[in-house]
């Protein structure tokens, strides 16, 4: 659901790291008999006939049990870290749109202080580090992330993910967990994908500036919070060549294995109350493919999404939060969005007079549910 990165803007609120529309449900542990994955597809490439063994899944398959096998031992290990201050918290969330699209993700997070002092800008150091499981109807990412902050009003921080993808009908129409985005014979979006035909996997290393008045001027009543985010991340999807645009989660399809920028800006006020937090979020992605011909399409434009947030808190375990969003989209002069007939995005040409349109996005509600904590 890949909408940005709100999470990183208030703790709990939208986990969403693409710009897309995924429908996404649970997190569950699958047996399944690997053989089954090894078999043989074929594809035409410059009218050639190419046969390959997709071993690719296999690997995939084998990273997840690896990494569950990993997490497994630390938590068994855990107790061993009883006598420290450690913090370990569990939680749940479960977010649905009006697109419509859900998702359920499950988080183990370890908290560890380190380089604290008596100074007010120091005597909260961490390094934070979160596991991520995520299963969609269309998808499953394992998700690992690590924070680490050496003053109160910064934080580093680096993360990455795998997954993959499969499809499903929906309303008589099918949607897309991962594919190829090739143009058909008319010119028009067509998925090349099936189900685990390949992974995705996803990089990054950002940073984070924050600021709270009520750090100056103390009062429960004082907290007029800032919070701006910065990151550079690398994504891929293994079937996918140079400048060969790819679909995850039933995005776009405009993405391309390199480099890519996403900032969020958050303004936002805290209370003592239920309705605990409001604040507003804007965001911004950009790729940085630098791809030939990309300006005729608006390849490098920026696109910013725009959301109005609120945070309920209903008690030290449940709390929820509801985001609307607004966005920019790119004006053509060939094709608007919503059309039957969905031309190939780089057939379309932008109007360089007037290349922005605002319209809106969705609106969202973000359960969630703290399983448990420990230490601290």
């Amino acid at each position: 659901m890949q909408a940005g990165k709100a999470e990183q803007a208030i703790p709990g609120a939208l986990n969403a790291r693409r710009a897309g529309s995924a429908f996404f449900m649970g997190s569950v542990i699958v047996r399944v008999n690997l053989r089954i994955f090894t078999t043989e597809y074929t594809e035409f490439h410059g009218g050639k006939r190419l046969s390959y063994q997709n071993s690719v899944v296999l690997r995939v398959l084998r990273g997840y049990i690896l990494l569950v096998t990993v997490t497994f031992l630390f938590l068994l290990a855990f107790p061993l870290f009883a006598e420290t201050d450690l913090k370990s918290e569990t939680s749940l969330s479960l977010a649905m749109s009006s697109l419509p699209e859900a998702k359920l993700t499950f988080t183990q997070s370890f908290t560890f202080p380190c380089f604290q002092g008596d100074n007010p800008l120091i005597k909260d150091n961490n390094i934070k580090f979160d596991l991520n499981t995520e299963l969609t109807p269309i998808s499953m990412n394992l998700l690992g992330k690590a924070a680490f902050t050496p003053v109160a009003f910064f934080e580093l921080s680096a993360g990455g993910m795998l997954g993959s993808g499969w499809i499903i009908n929906l309303f008589g129409s099918k949607v897309y967990g991962i594919g190829l985005n090739r143009p058909d014979a008319n010119g028009r979006t067509s998925v090349d994908g099936t189900a685990f035909d390949g992974f995705f996997g996803e990089g990054h290393v950002g940073g984070t500036v924050q600021f709270d008045l009520a750090a100056l001027v103390p009062g429960e009543w004082n907290h007029v919070v800032f919070r701006s985010y910065h990151e550079i991340g690398y994504k891929m999807y293994s079937r996918a060549e140079k400048d060969m645009p790819w679909f995850f989660e039933n995005d776009d399809g405009e993405n391309q294995n390199g480099w890519n920028y996403y900032g969020s800006y958050l303004a936002g006020y805290r209370m003592p109350i239920f309705l605990d937090t409001v604040a507003l979020l804007a965001e911004i992605e950009k790729y940085l493919y630098n791809t030939p011909g990309g300006d005729k399409w608006g390849d490098s434009l920026g696109r910013w999404t725009f959301g109005l947030l609120a945070n309920l808190t209903f008690s030290k375990k449940f709390s929820c939060v509801l985001l609307t969003q607004f966005r920019t989209l790119r004006n053509y002069t060939n094709y608007a969005y919503g059309d039957k007939d969905n031309l190939f995005y780089r057939y379309r040409d932008l109007d360089f007079n007037n290349p922005r349109t605002f319209s809106f996005y969705r609106a969202v509600l973000v359960l969630n549910y703290r399983l448990g904590t420990n230490g601290g």
